[in-house]
């Protein structure tokens, strides 16, 4: 049979049972549009974790020492120089940096002009120091070095601070909303050894002194500020405190593929890993998964009921038009004729309702993105769209709602190609 015969005989048999249909379209279109929706909102969601909430690149591979270690005893433990030098000499490790906090509390009394707001805010604050690779991009090397001594400390600020900030607390306290850029070159005092709710290192001077933020970096501590590695050793040098070891390493695989293997490697020195952020990270999204995952199966389900529907349907019109399908068999048609009649009827519904379902996804999406712009109020992280749809997404709904009504024509489609043409018009 000729594809215009086919397209005609299939437009006139839909046109005939328009309300069937109808009906078996609007049930492919919302179990595909619910689909395509979740998935939609779960892969918006994932993003957004991945890329602002715990942004981490997959090269990292934080090192820390033991909670408890028995020292060279058992193999290691410690992170000294020579530690840190054996870390870089491991296959698949592309470079190193280092990490020391400073050894001792501080605190900071600020009073005076914020950004045309009188500000008067005491507050506790970490400090560690990195080497200055790690953070390179967010500044510029030639200002994230160790100004020496009576001069400003360069400090670098967490960009996820910045937007907990942003939209936390200025609005409580109706300060201004702050971008990277304005924060360069703020001055804030700060005491090292002294703290507002902890005692302060017995024995160790107070160091008084200024920090100055040069940058902003998701890279940076999120609880404190960046410095450089040089200021760190320097002020706990000043404070009696231990300059041989570090607090933490970062190491940079040659390829995310690698990273296991490198993470094998460091725990056979005697060392830990510090994955805290990056398995929080993977609980949420593995909730976020699993919600999406219960909401993609109910909409299968749909599409499933709407499959059984076309069945029954097509099954109705097929007993209906026996003695029709028994003309066209008689005239010339052969099985496969009847067969493919049936199957593109269904192919037809299927395709319209995958493309209604996945277009009204699309909508509501974008319908949902609006409303939560103009009525949500600001919170850390909040995206432009709650909703990520990847090509594969779209295709796929639609090719699940042809696929759902060519499942459900398989049978009917069947019966009737089995239809006897001399008993059918005989009867």
């Amino acid at each position: 049979m000729r594809l215009a015969a086919l397209a005609r005989l299939v437009r006139l048999s839909l046109a005939r049972e328009r309300r069937g249909a109808f009906f078996s379209a609007f049930g492919v279109a919302m179990g595909v549009g619910a689909l395509v929706f979740f998935v939609g909102l779960g892969l918006g969601v994932g993003r957004v974790i991945r890329e602002r909430v715990f942004p981490s690149d997959a090269r990292l591979v934080d090192v820390v020492p033991p909670a408890v270690s028995l020292g060279s005893f058992l193999g290691g433990g410690r992170l000294d120089a020579a530690t840190v030098e054996r870390l870089g000499a491991l296959p698949g490790v592309e470079r190193v940096y280092r990490k020391m906090n400073v050894r001792a509390p501080a605190a900071s009394l600020y009073n005076g002009d914020f950004f045309g707001r009188r500000l008067r805010m005491g507050m506790d604050l970490l400090a560690v120091g990195v080497d200055p690779g790690l953070v390179e991009g967010a500044v510029s090397p030639d200002t994230f070095v160790d100004p020496g001594p009576d001069k400003p400390l360069p400090v670098l600020i967490s960009t996820r601070l910045l937007e907990i900030y942003n939209n936390t607390f200025a609005p409580s306290r109706k300060l201004p909303r702050l971008a990277p850029e304005m924060l360069k070159g703020f001055v804030l005092p700060i005491d090292f050894n002294r703290s507002y709710v902890t005692a302060p290192l017995p024995g160790a001077p107070v160091i008084s002194t200024q920090v100055q933020v040069v940058g902003a970096s998701d890279r940076a501590l999120l609880a404190g500020v960046t410095l450089p590695l040089d200021v760190a050793v320097r002020l706990n040098k000043e404070l009696g405190q231990d300059t041989e070891t570090y607090t933490g390493v970062t190491l940079v695989a040659t390829s995310p593929g690698g990273v296991p293997s490198v993470v094998a490697a460091v725990k056979e020195m005697g060392l830990e890993i510090d994955d805290q952020e990056r398995r929080l990270a993977e609980n949420v999204g593995a909730a976020v998964t699993l919600t999406t995952s219960a909401m993609a199966l109910l909409s299968v389900l749909i599409c499933v009921l709407a499959a059984v529907n076309i069945a029954h349907a097509l099954s109705a019109s097929v007993r209906a038009r026996a003695k029709e399908i028994g003309v066209m068999q008689a005239v010339g048609a052969s099985r496969a004729d009847v067969r493919n009649i049936v199957l593109a009827e269904a192919g037809v519904v299927g395709l319209v309702g995958g493309v209604l379902g996945t277009v009204a996804a699309l909508l509501l999406a974008l319908l949902i993105d609006r409303l939560a712009a103009t009525w949500l109020p600001q919170f850390p992280f909040k995206p432009d769209s709650f909703f990520s749809f990847p090509a594969l997404v779209v295709v796929g709904g639609v090719g699940l709602g042809l696929f759902a009504a060519l499942a459900g024509a398989w049978f009917p489609s069947h019966r009737a190609a089995a239809t006897d043409p001399a008993r059918t018009l005989a009867g």
